[in-house]
């Protein structure tokens, strides 16, 4: 298993208050819990892979998720078993779109 940490700072979206858990962790599959943090704006990305070696690819899509999402005070954490980057996304905005608050 790898281990990879993401940090973005300058969020500009909350999420409500009840954590969030998607998809199953198995083969190809993997599970995304996203949830409240005080992390000054920031949101944090933690990923759990048993795919070594693709730092580079994690990196790039959880900045595109940043992009667009925006969240603030967030920790993330994802257990993964080998999910390409499509399906990752997917599991990503399914959560976010379950606790993102509208903005005002």
């Amino acid at each position: 298993m790898e281990t990879l940490n993401y940090r973005f700072d300058n969020g500009a979206r909350r999420l409500k208050a009840a954590p969030e858990l998607v998809g199953v962790v198995s083969s190809g599959n993997l599970e995304v819990l996203i949830e409240n943090a005080a992390l000054d704006g920031a949101c944090a990305i933690e990923v759990k892979t048993a795919a070594r070696g693709f730092g580079a690819i994690w990196e790039a899509v959880m900045r595109d998720f940043f992009q667009r999402w925006q969240l603030a005070d967030a920790r993330i954490s994802i257990n993964d078993m080998g999910a390409t980057p499509a399906v990752v996304s997917l599991r990503l905005d399914q959560a976010v779109e379950a606790m993102v608050e509208e903005r005002t």
